[in-house]
């Protein structure tokens, strides 16, 4: 600890003293709010580990998200499609300039059969003669199995008119649709992030590192775009067709039962909810399970998705669902 100095003592000194003495006390007086705002911290800590909620949180465990909103966290629809040549990058350090074909060597190819067009329509639609054969287009798609990966080499026949009313125009194959335009992604592929996330409860950030092992470059960004814009395109209105076949039954069953989603909660430790809807026990030539996740549990959630229904709902005794029945039957 500092001496004191009394005030005839610092009366006596210099000014060059003085400063000093101010010197040394600022640096002091550093130290010591360093020291409290370590043991303020050590406090909080200690009362959190005592008095609060013993449960891991995301920014303590790396690479975890929410089971549900985990594709919602990382999806960022402005993040382009990666091209073929960065999901399967070369595996050569250095990359020499016309070799790109090569960097798929690894990996085994399937050519398939050209879309091809029959004499007959170019005939029809160029007039008899007034064509000739374009070079085909080809294009990859990555198609996925477990544990075996294989490029899709898909090759279109193009053909350009040489006279006639069609001079100039061009005609490809027919070719399947892509699952999303322009996207590297196949059905094959997408099924298996989505059973692999879904199903058996892996993060995509797992998911993604055991492609890179794999060789295979494809983020956990690019695969949350990929099942949030499938959802919005295909499995939103699927949902919506069960939900018609749903209420189209005399008998359906309903529950809920608290989650916590992250990021998506008005106040700390808040209670979100995921609602079941279910066709009854008895009806099982094609049973109906849908989950619909809401932020509460108030009686105007159920009688949104119930606000049309003419059968028998079973459910427990939550005062919602009575307001629900009185409501229908005003």
């Amino acid at each position: 600890m500092a001496d004191r100095h009394t005030l005839e003592e610092l009366n006596n000194c210099s000014r060059e003293e003085l400063i000093t003495i101010v010197l040394m006390m600022q640096g002091q007086l550093d130290t010591l709010n360093e020291n409290i705002e370590r043991l303020i911290e050590q406090v909080r800590i200690a009362n959190s580990y005592r008095f609060g909620k013993h449960t891991e949180t995301l920014d303590s465990i790396d690479g975890q998200l929410s089971f549900f909103d985990e594709a919602e966290n990382c999806c960022n629809l402005s993040v382009p499609e990666p091209a073929a040549e960065e999901v399967l990058p070369s595996r050569r350090n250095h990359k020499k300039k016309g070799q790109r074909e090569t960097d798929l060597k690894d990996f085994p190819e399937e050519i398939l059969p050209p879309y091809q067009v029959s004499t007959e329509e170019l005939d029809t639609f160029y007039g008899a003669g007034n064509w000739r054969r374009m070079k085909d287009e080809t294009y990859k798609r990555l198609r996925h199995e477990p544990e075996s990966w294989t490029v899709e080499v898909h090759t279109v026949e193009v053909y350009v008119g040489t006279g006639g009313d069609h001079q100039d125009e061009f005609l490809r194959g027919k070719r399947p649709k892509d699952l999303l335009r322009g996207s590297i992604v196949t059905p094959s592929l997408l099924a298996s992030i989505l059973n692999v996330k879904y199903v058996n409860s892996s993060a995509l950030h797992r998911v993604e590192q055991e492609f890179q092992r794999n060789g295979v470059n494809i983020s956990r960004q690019t695969m949350s775009n990929w099942i949030i814009r499938c959802a919005e395109k295909y499995f939103a209105p699927f949902v919506d067709r069960m939900k018609q076949e749903l209420l189209s039954l005399p008998v359906t069953q309903s529950d809920e039962t608290p989650t916590q989603v992250i990021g998506d909660s008005d106040r700390p430790n808040s209670k979100c909810y995921m609602w079941v809807h279910r066709s009854g026990e008895f009806y099982k030539e094609r049973p109906v399970v849908i989950y619909e996740y809401q932020k509460g549990r108030d009686h105007e959630k159920p009688l949104e998705f119930y606000r049309n229904y003419k059968g028998v709902l079973v459910t427990d005794s939550l005062e919602q669902y009575h307001l629900l029945d009185k409501n229908c039957r005003e």
